[in-house]
Order: C-alpha cells, then structure tokens, then sequence
C-alpha cells in the first residue's frame, strides 16, 4: 500500500469520557496502560489526550490507525475489553465515541466541534447541500480554521460526522449562538438528530499537521528531540541574555527563566519558527524522496545551529561579557 492511500484510508477514533470526581489520577494512570496497549496492536499511529477544560467537561482520547480494519481490530479485542472493565469504575456513566475515516486530522492547537447526524439515506444529497451552506456560513465568521465532513464508516459508526474548528472558544462561541446559525438550523430541521461536543485543544501541539488536511506520519523520536534542539538551544540563551541584567540568584532566574522558555517555545518558536523551517523534514511530502528529504533537513540543522553558534560567541564574548 502507497503512502497516500495509507492516509487516504487512515482512521480516528475521538472517545469522550467524564470521570468519577476525585478519581482522575487513577484514571490518568489506566489511561496509560490503554494507550500502551493500543500500541502494541497493527496500524498503530498514536494517540493523543486531552484534560477537561472549562469548555470541556470530558476527558478527550484520540486513537489513530492506518485503516478503519486496524482501528475496529483495537476498539473490539479483548484486551480493550478487560482493560474497559477496570476503567468503569473510574468513569461517570457511559463515554461517547465517533471513528472518522480518511486523512484528516480531527484535533489541531485550536478549538474543535465535533458534531454527529442521523441521516436517512434517501436524504444524503440534502444532508450534504445544507451542510455545504452550513460550511460558507462559518467561513466568514472571525477565527474559522476549516472543517471536515466524513461519511459513517461501514460496520462500525452509522452517523456522518462534522467537524469545525475556531481559534479561539469565544470566536467559536459567537459563530454558535449567531442569527445565521440559527437560520440554518432551522433549515435543516429534518437533521436535527444530532450531538455537538467541543474539544478544546488551545494549548496545541508543538508539532503541527500538515495545513491542508492530511495527516503525515509522526516525526519520529529523533527527528523530534533534534527539533526541539533547534529551538531550544536560541531560546534560551536569548533569555538568559534578556534576564541577565535582573542579577537573579540561580535558583530564580532558572525558575523564571524555564517558564518563560515554556511560554516562548510553545506559543513563538516551534510554531513560527522550527515547525516552518524543518516542517519538510519532520513530515516530508509522500512523494518526495526520503533521503533528499533527509539530507536538506540535516543541511538545514547544521546550518541553523551554526549561525546561532556564531551569533552568540560574538555577542557573549566580543559586545556583553555575561558576568
């Protein structure tokens, strides 16, 4: 199978779950033995977990797999099963799921609805029309990021699900309680069989997907670690440069200066600056070749590291002299 047809047919699963109160860490803890469990089964691709928020009052699991096959395979062994035994003593009455087939990636560092419809099958054309107009409505409203329609999946989900994504809860909150919405809603009365849950993913990834909506494979640990390097590495001595003049004990200035450095390569420099100079090398195209991909990626480290090595020793040793 070609790469392409591997995303073309990947598969997620999004599992909300709402937890016991006072059991979440025992619950964190067996969430951890499902993931590892669910990577040790065929077409595992990773998994993601995100905590309750205040728009979000569930636990939110994503599974990814490379096919609905591997994915079923997962949800339905028995090794789920013994494990979910254990978990519903943690977890307040029955989680939801939805699985969603093809290249999409359903969660990015935005804000995610996720909405699944009972549709008739004699009503799909009209299901689809109105959900296209649904589609234009939300594009002009302030901090849309796209959406995703995906059909069931055969054998495992009847419903069709939607999802949509803002960058922010209140630009997603005004597009859910608009006129316009509203309107359309009551255009498609005859889909109104549905459930809308809201994930909120705001802290986001410091390595982002692919921006048009197909999911590459992950970069792998090394590649991840070299990354992170990257950053890292200017990252830090800017701050150290920039809190010098504080003349802080050790202990605070490594306090303040390790928060901020979380701040600055969460929010500025993965995203702006290493995710969109090594973004090729962590998640080559599928048609390019792997070791062209791999020489210019490692070129582009040397080279970067190189310049930040060169720009510090002659700021540190021939302008400020740290004391």
């Amino acid at each position: 199978m070609s790469t392409d047809q591997r995303q073309e047919a990947a598969a997620t699963a999004i599992i909300g779950q709402k937890v016991l109160p006072g059991r979440d860490r025992d619950y964190e803890s067996w969430q951890e033995d499902v993931n590892a469990a669910a990577a040790e089964y065929p077409g595992y691709l990773g998994v993601e977990v995100s905590r309750p928020t205040e728009i979000q009052p569930e636990w939110i699991v994503v599974y990814r797999f490379d096919s609905v096959a591997h994915l079923q395979a997962w949800i339905n062994s028995a090794t789920r099963q013994r494990l979910l035994e254990v978990g519903d003593t943690y977890l307040d009455g029955p989680g939801t799921q939805q699985v969603v087939s093809g290249g999409g990636r359903p969660t990015d560092p935005l804000v995610t609805v996720v909405i699944t419809h009972r549709v008739d099958p004699a009503q799909v054309d009209d299901f689809l029309a109105w959900q296209r107009r649904m589609s234009r409505a939300e594009e002009k409203f302030e901090g849309f990021r796209g959406t995703e329609l995906f059909r069931p999946v055969e054998g495992v989900q009847a419903e069709w699900t939607a999802m949509y994504r803002f960058d922010t809860a209140e630009h997603l909150d005004a597009w859910l309680t608009s006129p316009r919405r509203q309107e359309l809603l009551a255009e498609g009365a005859k889909f109104d069989d549905f459930r809308l849950r809201t994930i909120d993913n705001s802290f986001g990834s410091w390595f982002a997907f692919d921006e048009n909506g197909k999911e590459a494979p992950p970069p792998s640990e090394t590649k991840t670690s070299i990354a992170v390097w990257v950053g890292l590495y200017p990252t830090v001595v800017l701050l150290t440069l920039a809190l010098s003049p504080l003349d802080m004990p050790l202990w605070l200035g490594l306090l303040v200066g390790n928060l901020l450095s979380s701040f600055l390569m969460s929010f500025l420099t993965m995203p702006h600056y290493v995710n969109r100079l090594l973004g090729r090398w962590l998640r080559p195209p599928p048609d390019e070749p792997a070791a062209r991909t791999r020489l210019v990626g490692l070129a582009t480290v040397v080279a970067l590291m190189g310049f930040w090595v060169a720009v510090f020793y002659v700021v540190t040793t021939q302008i400020w002299t740290l004391p």
